[in-house]
């Protein structure tokens, strides 16, 4: 009987509200008090010339940073496929395109708004940039569209299909969807994190471990919370995603519930609310792996102290009714 291919994340970036492609939130965290942050940017002059960057919106420059230094840190330069999860897509140039719509007709619009308005343009720019003809997808299913792209990836990577898998999670947080969705309650309420943009790519291999942040144990989805109670792993931590929210953190409650003795840690203080939030979960699960050690001001269960962990399940949900559980383990 063929032995289990076991999964790596080689590589995770990110640009957020805290420091870009930087791992320095996991010692000086920026605190943000605002309702609405967008992402703190790099420099994209030195990723991208001025002639290409002019033409793109930012979820597009932020994308492409995140994927190549995602990349460069895992010495791949093609990967066999390329999946992205995103809830919006790129929602800044669709509203570019129906605002001039609105205001000019239909005559004179501009070709780049429209073309770069799709959810799957992000995945092919990033294709076409890494000269990969393999596997390209895009998952568009709310809050757990990173998930069903890092499960899609697991999957493959699993049965052999795959070698190596860009993974990523792309949404961005505009000013007028963000009041449509303070008006509908979603975010911007007293008490709750930030609204905020993810932009998160990470590598996943399978083969040897070396140099790998973590191994990807199970990532699983399922319709409400019966899987989690026949997992046998020890767990040392639970992340999840509570924000604020009474009705959206009570489902982390009653997750936590089955596994009452197991600590219980949170991330979206830290990078705040939007359709690929578990995105940046997964990757500050991934460091946090890396170092062993999660620092105390990620937990949430009243413990005051930093906590050893070599096995961690991220747990993320959708209206409290499709539910992702992702078990992630320390190599070494």
């Amino acid at each position: 009987m063929t032995e289990a291919r076991k999964i790596y994340i080689k590589s995770a970036t990110q640009i957020s509200m805290q420091q870009p492609l930087s791992e320095e939130w996991l010692t000086a965290p920026l605190v943000q008090t605002e309702t609405y942050v967008r992402s703190q940017d790099p420099n994209f002059r030195e990723w991208l010339n001025p002639l290409e960057s002019r033409r793109m919106g930012k979820i597009m420059k932020r994308a492409i940073v995140t994927a190549t230094a995602a990349m460069k840190e895992a010495g791949i330069t093609t990967p066999d496929a390329i999946i992205t999860g995103t809830g919006l897509g790129c929602i800044e140039n669709t509203e570019l395109f129906l605002e001039q719509l609105c205001r000019e007709g239909e005559e004179m619009l501009k070709p780049t708004n429209f073309m770069q308005s799709t959810h799957n343009t992000i995945s092919s720019l990033i294709a076409i940039r890494a000269k990969c003809h393999g596997y390209n997808t895009t998952y568009s299913h709310r809050c757990i569209s990173f998930d069903s792209a890092l499960a899609d990836a697991f999957m493959q990577l699993s049965i052999g299909d795959i070698d190596t898998a860009l993974v990523m999670g792309h949404d961005e947080m505009t000013p007028s969807y963000f009041t449509i969705l303070r008006r509908m309650g979603y975010v911007g309420q007293p008490g709750e994190v930030p609204a905020s943009e993810a932009s998160v790519a990470m590598m996943l291999t399978s083969g040897a471990p070396e140099g790998a942040l973590c191994e990807v144990v199970a990532v699983e989805q399922t319709y409400g919370l019966s899987r989690l109670k026949s997992l046998s792993v020890d767990i040392d931590a639970l992340l999840v995603g509570t924000n604020g929210n009474a009705t959206h953190d009570a489902v982390y409650d009653d997750i936590c519930k089955l596994l009452p003795a197991v600590p219980r840690l949170h991330y979206k203080h830290l990078f705040g609310e939007c359709y690929s939030a578990s995105a940046l979960g997964v990757y500050a699960a991934a460091h946090l792996l890396q170092r062993g050690v999660v620092p105390s001001m990620m937990r949430c269960d009243g413990g005051t102290e930093d906590l050893k962990v070599n096995n961690l399940l991220f747990v993320n949900h959708s209206d409290g009714k499709n539910v992702s559980y992702i078990l992630l383990k320390r190599v070494g």
